[in-house]
């Protein structure tokens, strides 16, 4: 489902995200192949440095098919980014994708807050982010940030932001444990 990011996989992803309605919201846009593979690069060599985390998204067959990230990295907390090829859209991977990245993220890499920016005009994913029962709207709790991810717009705030903490994302995971297991005895 999840891989570390590797160069051979440019070509691939760089065809999924020209799609128009995955290409306005790519975190990271590279107008040809090759400045996709030196974006590509320099994401690996950011992640060395432990500046981000990046994974592919891989389908049923292992093929790329979209990326998740997690950028500006500091202090434990870094802003997600995801996107996956038009061809894969509604089809589970997204979920799937994300339950084993948060699961990486607060498991294994100890990160304590993942923040989620989203353009008001993006009504896909503000319609996905609701779904997610460990989300939390931080607009008002995290002003800092929310102040900080909207200091270009002129005059109403461009995104809105949202936190996902490790504490209410394992609290989320173990009622939910506890809630498969109740059901099976």
């Amino acid at each position: 489902m999840l891989k570390k990011r590797e160069l051979h996989e440019a070509p691939q992803l760089f065809d999924l995200m020209q799609h128009p309605e995955v290409f306005p919201f790519v975190r990271h846009k590279a107008y040809s192949s090759d400045e996709f593979y030196f974006l590509t690069k320099k994401t690996i060599e950011a992640e060395e440095n432990g500046e981000l985390i990046s994974r592919t998204i891989l389908d049923d067959y292992n093929q790329p098919i979209g990326t998740i990230n997690l950028f500006d990295v500091e202090n434990g907390a870094g802003f997600l980014a995801t996107w996956i090829g038009e061809p894969y859209f509604g089809k589970g991977y997204n979920k799937l994708a994300k339950d084993a990245f948060f699961d990486e993220l607060f498991y294994d890499l100890n990160i304590q807050a993942i923040f989620i920016k989203i353009r008001r005009s993006n009504l896909r994913s503000l319609k996905a982010i609701l779904k997610v029962p460990f989300v939390t709207f931080a607009n008002d709790t995290y002003t800092d940030v929310f102040e900080k991810i909207n200091e270009n717009s002129q005059a109403d705030p461009i995104y809105d932001l949202f936190v996902i903490s490790r504490d209410h994302y394992i609290l989320h995971q173990q009622t939910a444990t506890t809630e498969e297991e109740a059901v099976v005895s």
